[in-house]
């Protein structure tokens, strides 16, 4: 199973990537397909400010169209949404120790500690910061 980091989701919403069409066809044959892939939920919120934020887009996407675009993949029979579960602080608390990352990082962190508790070790991300952290596996666009 494979999860899907917050710029594909990006790339997939906003016209103005280079990427765009290349993650718009890898999240939709992941949508309507029968494999189950995964999605972090601290995606969700990353991708709605960064998608909504007006220094980062001219025009920035509406809260509309950035909820709606959550709600259709949310809508996908074969997603799994990835939340924190009991062993979620311990396997962060280890990631960010192991990995001695800080600030910003953390984001990341928490998106490899939630990836991990669920036993995922695909991310499909084209963040090269991910292959800082063990067990996980970076696959980009």
């Amino acid at each position: 199973m494979i999860a899907v980091d917050t710029n594909v989701l990006v790339y997939a919403h906003r016209e103005e990537f280079p990427l765009h069409e290349k993650a718009k066809a890898y999240i939709g044959e992941l949508a309507e397909g029968s494999e189950p892939w995964a999605l972090p939920v601290f995606c969700i919120t990353e991708f709605l400010r960064v998608v909504t934020h007006p220094k980062l887009f001219d025009p920035p996407s509406t809260i509309v169209e950035a909820t709606e675009t959550i709600g259709c993949l949310l809508e996908s029979p074969s997603i799994i949404l990835l939340n924190p579960g009991i062993q979620f602080w311990s396997i962060l608390n280890e990631i960010v120790r192991e990995s001695n990352v800080r600030g910003n990082l953390l984001y990341d962190a928490q998106i490899v500690a939630v990836c991990h508790e669920y036993g995922i070790r695909d991310l499909l991300s084209e963040d090269r910061d991910f292959t800082r952290f063990t067990g996980i596996v970076l696959h980009k666009l």
